[in-house]
């Protein structure tokens, strides 16, 4: 197929540009048995085989939207195969298939189409998984800016992992895998064409290794979860719902990259509601925050880890200014930026 054309019409028609499309763009690089089939539906049944007694599966899928299409530390196919696998490991779980929708816009350079696809086949490596299934649509010019990519995962909890939103308890520890805002921020700049001396990249990576490591320093770890769209400030007023508890954070222990705090302060944005792609949250029992910190920090994903919080009886969340107040932080309720994830 030639790459220094356009995505048409016809190759989401069903016809011989279709399949062109299919086998030689899309099943060339992202090649694995079980895709290989092409049949309607993929047997995924090694899972359930290699399954052990009271290992439960996962299931998640998301849909990715995002202009510009590439930007530092990413791009759309990268933060798919991210997003969906680091769901998976938000619940304890091993991923190991993917599906993936493509909906692409008619005009679309087949180049581009080439970069996503390669990018997906080098996340999907990295994060240990397969596509196992997928889908391709073409619609006419104009509207969704490009391509939109529809996902679905299925991982593997094992068995004694017990990881969920409505389990923090007071007396836990709340944790940030690392600095908060950074994907947004990318996003933002590159969006805007802003000048900076340092560039600003997207912490777009998948989280797999990472959450395993904390597990195995802390099989109780009460709640895990990726603060995406909204950033920390909305996903803790999540688990603090869920959970019917308190969560008071510092300000003076949030790590923030001097870059993204600039570009924030210059704007008017605040680095709590910036979204991430490659950071996690835990809460843990204080007992076990050390281990989980450490485990953290021995992880490149977790270098500048950091304890933020505790959780107590009451309710929303809280935080602790560096001049010794409080303030409530609220649930966001618009966008700061939208088409980031």
């Amino acid at each position: 197929m030639d790459e220094s054309g356009k995505i048409k019409l016809a190759h989401g028609s069903g016809g011989a540009l279709m399949h062109e499309l299919i086998s030689e763009l899309i099943v060339a690089r992202l090649s694995n048995p079980v895709l290989d089939g092409l049949d309607d539906a993929a047997d995924i049944s090694d899972i359930i085989a290699a399954a052990g007694e009271g290992d439960r599966l996962a299931f998640t899928t998301d849909s990715y939207v995002v202009q510009p299409l590439f930007f530092p530390g990413g791009d759309i196919g990268k933060l798919s195969v991210c997003g969906t696998v680091n769901d998976l490991a938000m619940k304890g779980a091993r991923p190991a298939y993917l599906t993936l929708g493509l909906v692409l816009e008619e005009g679309l350079p087949v180049a581009d189409l080439v970069r996503i696809l390669d990018s997906i086949a080098r996340t999907s490596d990295a994060a240990g998984v397969s596509v196992a299934a997928g889908d391709t649509k073409v619609v006419e010019r104009g509207g969704i800016g490009g391509v939109i990519i529809n996902t679905a995962g299925v991982g593997l909890i094992p068995a004694g992992t017990n990881v969920s939103g409505d389990r923090a308890r007071p007396g836990d520890t709340v944790i940030i895998s690392g600095t908060i805002g950074d994907h947004e921020t990318a996003i933002l700049v590159a969006r805007e064409g802003l000048q900076l001396e340092q560039t600003i990249e997207s912490d777009c990576a998948p989280l797999g290794g990472l959450t395993a490591a904390v597990l195995a320093a802390c099989p109780d770890v009460h709640v895990m979860r990726d603060p995406t769209r909204g950033g920390l400030g909305t996903t803790l007023n999540e688990i603090a719902s869920r959970s019917d508890v308190r969560i008071t954070i510092n300000e003076s222990a949030l790590p923030v990259d001097q870059r993204v705090r600039s570009v924030c302060d210059i704007l008017g944005f605040d680095p709590i509601y910036m979204a991430n792609e490659g950071k996690m949250i835990v809460v843990a029992p204080s007992s076990s925050a050390d281990a989980v910190l450490d485990a953290m920090k021995s992880d490149p994903l977790g270098r500048n880890a950091a304890t933020i919080g505790v959780v107590s009886e009451g309710g929303g969340v809280r935080l602790r200014t560096v001049i010794g107040g409080e303030r409530p932080v609220v649930m966001l309720e618009g966008v700061q930026l939208p088409r980031i994830c």
